[in-house]
């Protein structure tokens, strides 16, 4: 679609220049951004053409810039030890894009938008990532991306602040992945993704961690409006993931589903999820440590 009132196109090069004025916002791949008409948009900023790495390692954070694309990101090789990252391909793969889209469409776009379907925010929850928010005043601060999210188009982002990018703990990486994925029909929008994690009981992470890295994490997107975390200490049994489950009320409506539908399969595929983790962990109690 023309962006009809766009007026302004501008390319910074240096975090000075970033400074976003009435009217305008940030562009990464563009691919949500010119699919709708954007009232009141009359600037771009491009943020491609600040340099960011795409993708930059330390023996303990895996960091992802807000600019890097999905393709890249998936063709990204993981360390030998990673086994978490098959996830990333199938998040990926949960959007039904063309490599087309993949190769334009960023991650903190995905993220940025807000939407239920965003599967780059329960990629990046399941990880236990930390966004980077670049602030008008040349600081930054940081936020669990599963807090980032409030709502439908709905982010913790204030008037002037950028998403800089996304910062995964290396030892949620090497824990085992679970996914499961339903749309009301065979090439249409996520209606639930459910997404798990599980590593060794009691395992914590580093200071400043959204939270525990061992034990069992479960993830609901899609099914609702913002990303619900459910974090046990081990593999609960049956009965407690029910239980938690239970107090979940707020279940998303529109063509892609009724709320009773998505909660009925969501809950399904949670406990799909957690017997697979049972399985490989052998470990059937547990109690909730976190659920948000």
């Amino acid at each position: 679609m023309d962006l009809v009132t766009v007026r302004t196109v501008r390319t910074p090069t240096h975090r000075d220049d970033l400074a976003l004025a009435p009217g305008e916002r940030p562009l990464g791949g563009g691919t949500w951004l010119y699919s709708e008409e954007q009232p009141g948009l009359t600037g771009l900023v491009d943020l491609t053409t600040l340099g960011w790495p795409d993708v930059e390692r330390t023996s303990e954070t895996l960091t992802i810039a807000a600019t890097c694309t999905i393709a890249t990101l998936v063709r990204t090789a993981p360390d030998p030890d990673w086994t978490a990252w098959p996830l990333v391909g199938r998040c990926a793969n949960a959007l039904l894009a063309s490599f087309k889209i993949w190769n334009a469409a960023t991650v903190g776009g995905n993220v940025a938008v807000g939407l239920p379907a965003g599967a780059m925010i329960a990629l990046l929850a399941t990880l236990d990532a930390t966004a980077v928010v670049w602030t008008p005043d040349g600081a930054e601060r940081r936020t669990a991306v599963e807090h980032l999210v409030q709502g439908v188009r709905t982010l913790d982002l204030r008037d002037g602040e950028v998403l800089r990018a996304f910062e995964v703990p290396v030892a949620a990486l090497r824990h085992e992945t679970g996914y499961r994925r339903v749309s009301l029909s065979p090439h249409g929008r996520s209606g639930a993704l459910v997404t798990a994690r599980w590593g060794r009981p009691g395992r914590s992470g580093p200071p400043g961690s959204s939270g525990v890295l061992g034990g069992f994490t479960l993830v609901v997107t899609a099914a609702t409006p913002r990303p619900v975390v459910l974090r046990f200490s081990a593999v609960p049994s049956h009965d407690a993931l029910a239980a938690v489950l239970a107090d979940v009320t707020d279940w998303y409506d529109d063509p892609h589903g009724s709320p009773a539908w998505r909660r009925a399969v969501s809950v399904r595929f949670a406990h799909e999820l957690r017997d697979e983790a049972a399985a490989s962990v052998g470990s059937l109690t547990g109690r909730t440590e976190e659920a948000s």
